[in-house]
């Protein structure tokens, strides 16, 4: 055990040096506050009744009606027992609080994927700090986008698996691939990780020419076979969450639409073209790679009392507080999309070396690197640059299923800063045979450092700082102050705002690009020993990334857990008086913020609405049909919205108990057969619920008319609640249909009468129905997915496996050296 503390007390420290920088950034998560992420809010909102059900039975339910009167919870919360990367997940964030533990894995990952590609310690180390500290990495943490960010930290040691297996290290690459693998898949972000496939498949065709070339396809083989097997391990591992996603998925909005629209951008089983390409990133504003602040830095960017625009303002007559309160509510962003919470920025220092690696990093592995970079960097322009962008929405696999492009732009995050390493290496270990290298060093430097100072220097020359809605803007302050020569003013101010902001941080990134090119300079010319270089090189790109992170995530973005407990006490008097009715199963329509986008309703209540990209199909579309326009209060009857919460213009909120809701449960008099999805929904435009139902005729099958009769003192009655089983006791003299108010999934709900199952029936286009024979009996709802429990077992075996492959690694690599 000494000898190998001995061996890797380099490891060891640099692990340290990142522990350390990592509770430096964070003091407000060491302390015990947290961040207050909007997202993670919502989704908190979302999860209270699976939370509660759990505190109250011992297990999370597989449903929940908080949101959307009922979903499965496979996307909401869901605990997974039999999946080893539970248990490793929760471990590592038991050690280290949210988000030291994100950024710690951002640098552990990454500093594994360097050492694979054979850099030195060090080096490793300052690979491992440029790419954990990229804009985006800190940007997606602020935003809330939990699951997102592990993702992104499980990329890095993905690839030093599969690199370790095109190595020859077979055994170890498997392993490594395999682990990782069932942790990107756990955290379940299916966006990252197919990004993440699409460079994969470039690199193994890299490798399979490469193979071709030198003869030694048996090795290449070899190395897919245990890739291949990896990811199958990884698979069945998380064998419960990815099939349970993806029969759901089918039935969402990434699945087939059932109504026709008017919308002929759709894909085939995807989301539409206007929806993917919503977020993409600009062709212009690529600079902000180099140039944070380019095109205004992000939504949250604030401008101060010394702007240009405060100082207008206080020209005409306003105090400083004013003036600077004033100007730090126009919008500094310009760019082409909705918003942004900030700029793509990967470092000057950092750009710049990878600008160099292109130049004098030899091999396949470099070009593999370059076309990866290139192929996102297109695909993250999205509607910019449809050419290559539809050929990937419309004819490859899955891609249509995805939104806001840009985010491809993660995997662009760290192959860039791989690039720039590789130089750095090759420097180090070859810089005496690479030829002209410091001629190839000042032209690097002369092409990045002279966009810096071009645009330090004359910013207006190449950007206009205007954004497309800029003679919108000027238009409504003009309206709004009453005076069209001054709203005009005061856009040009905010241009020159805009300007003054591109030429400080081209300034800013023109010391680091210096910075970094007078190192390098000084180790070529043999001034500097290597390893002072690579420290040094470490400290400017961590200076360069830490001050425009600090702009988005600070230390003024954790509060104290009460403070966010408040944001869901039932502080409304709304809130207060719907809890006093005990009933457990009624629901709630508030439409006193955005009802279908704010999940606050789903903390306490059953909410007609929520918050969560992931909605069914059937149900986005009742929500397009029935309440875009004029709320439909047939629809929120049989939806059994028993309160509606609304505000008056000053904001005063007011509950309305809906009489008119049907309940739970009831039995209809009359069965209508629709021939279509078109013709189911219109039924429901205007009808009365409690009286007549619609079934699709795909269902007569199951219906047998002849013994339906009207339900006359017939009762039904919800006797026990629980998410995912529901039990009714009803009384009928003959046979009749009964509706219930709650959504119908066939993929998992089962429904029995006295034990025996009965087949579900669709009616009112979301609704389920079932026709129950005349007599006092017990009807049972039970939410029992195959694919959850069948999965759940093939996921105990998947972890078996790999911690016994794990453990063969281990023990082959200690009985090599003849050490433990």
């Amino acid at each position: 055990m000494k000898t190998w503390f001995n061996n890797n007390a380099t490891h060891l420290a640099i692990i340290g040096i990142f522990i350390a920088i990592t509770f430096i950034y964070f003091p407000p998560a060491w302390q015990g506050k947290v961040l207050y992420q909007h997202d993670v809010l919502q989704a908190q909102a979302g999860q209270q009744e699976i939370l509660e059900v759990k505190a109250r039975d011992g297990d999370m339910p597989l449903w929940t009606n908080s949101m959307f009167s009922g979903m499965p919870s496979y996307q909401v919360l869901i605990e997974l027992p039999n999946n080893i990367g539970t248990y490793l997940m929760r471990g590592f964030k038991s050690v280290f609080p949210h988000p030291i533990d994100v950024v710690l894995l951002y640098l552990i990952g990454a500093y594994l994927l360097f050492s694979v590609l054979r850099v030195k310690p060090w080096l490793a180390a300052v690979g491992a700090i440029a790419f954990a500290f990229s804009s985006y990495n800190f940007i997606y943490i602020e935003a809330g986008h939990a699951n997102k960010t592990y993702a992104i930290a499980f990329m890095a040691p993905i690839l030093a698996g599969i690199l370790l297996a095109f190595r020859g290290k077979y055994l170890w690459g498997a392993v490594i691939l395999a682990l990782f693998m069932a942790l990107e898949i756990r955290v379940n972000h299916i966006q990252v990780t197919y990004y993440l496939f699409l460079v994969v498949l470039i690199l193994a065709g890299i490798e399979a020419y490469g193979a071709i070339r030198e003869k030694r396809l048996l090795a290449f083989g070899k190395a897919i076979g245990y890739q291949l097997v990896a990811v199958l391990v990884a698979v069945a591992v998380n064998a419960s969450l990815l099939w349970t996603t993806y029969e759901y998925s089918k039935e969402t909005l990434r699945g087939k639409a059932n109504l026709k629209t008017e919308n002929t951008q759709r894909a085939d089983n995807g989301v539409s073209r206007d929806y993917a390409y919503h977020w993409s990133q600009g062709v212009g504003e690529s600079i902000t790679f180099l140039i944070p602040n380019a095109y205004g830095g992000g939504m949250s960017t604030r401008l101060d009392g010394q702007s240009n625009v405060a100082k207008l303002v206080m020209n005409k007559g306003a105090d400083p507080a004013q003036a600077a309160g004033f100007a730090a509510n126009l919008p500094t962003y310009w760019g082409e999309k909705p918003g942004t919470s900030g700029p793509w920025y990967f470092g000057a220092s950092v750009v710049f070396l990878f600008v160099l690696g292109l130049i004098i990093v030899p091999g396949r592995f470099k070009w593999w690197l370059a076309g990866a970079t290139a192929l996102v960097l297109l695909l993250s322009f999205g509607r910019h640059f449809p050419l290559v962008s539809d050929l990937f929405f419309y004819y490859f696999p899955m891609y249509n299923k995805l939104r806001a492009v840009e985010s491809i732009l993660i995997i662009a995050s760290l192959l860039i800063p791989v690039l720039g390493v590789l130089a750095i290496n090759e420097i180090v270990t070859n810089g005496a045979s690479v030829k002209k290298l410091d001629r190839k060093l000042l032209y690097v430097f002369y092409g990045v450092g002279g966009i810096a100072l071009l645009i330090a220097a004359l910013p207006d020359l190449f950007f206009s700082f205007k954004s497309s809605n800029h003679q919108a803007m000027t238009q409504q302050y003009g309206q709004q102050l009453q005076d069209n020569t001054f709203a005009n003013e005061l856009m040009a101010a905010l241009v020159k705002d805009r300007a003054s902001m591109a030429r400080a941080d081209a300034f800013r990134s023109l010391l680091f690009v210096a910075a970094t090119f007078a190192l390098l300079w000084l180790l070529v010319k043999g001034k500097l020993k290597a390893q002072a270089v690579v420290v040094m090189l470490g400290v400017v790109t961590l200076i360069d990334l830490w001050g425009v992170d600090r702009r988005y995530l600070n230390d003024d973005r954790f509060a104290d857990n009460l403070q966010l407990t408040r944001q869901f006490n039932p502080e409304r008097e709304v809130d207060k008086l719907i809890l006093m009715d005990k009933d457990p199963n009624y629901r709630v329509f508030d439409i006193t913020t955005n009802p279908f986008a704010d999940a606050r309703t789903s903390y306490f209540h059953k909410s007609i609405g929520g918050y969560h990209a992931a909605k069914l199909m059937r149900y986005q579309e009742l929500i397009e049909r029935q309440f875009s326009g004029a709320i439909n209060e047939d629809v929120l009857d049989m939806l059994n919205t028993r309160y509606l919460i609304t505000a008056d213009n000053e904001n005063n909120q007011r509950i309305q108990r809906r009489s008119t809701a049907v309940g739970n449960a009831w039995f209809v008099e009359k069965v209508t057969l629709v021939a279509s999805n078109e013709e189911e929904m219109d039924a429901i435009n205007a009808f009365d619920p409690l009286k007549e139902a619609f079934v699709h005729e795909e269902f007569k099958p199951l219906l047998d008319e002849t013994r339906l009769s009207r339900p006359e003192n017939a009762t039904i009655e919800l006797t026990s609640y629980r998410p995912d089983h529901l039990v009714y006791e009803y009384s009928a003299p003959r046979d009749a249909l009964a509706i219930f108010s709650e959504i119908w999934y066939d993929k998992g709900w089962k429904a029995f009468v006295d034990g025996e199952e009965l087949p579900i029936l669709r009616a009112n286009y979301v609704l389920r129905a079932l026709q129950l024979p005349g007599g006092n009996h017990q009807v049972e709802f039970k939410f029992e997915p195959r694919s959850y429990h069948l999965g759940e077992t093939i996921s105990l075996i998947g972890s078996i496996i790999l911690v016994l492959g794990l453990a063969a690694a281990l023990w082959f690599e200690f009985r090599q050296k003849g050490e433990f």
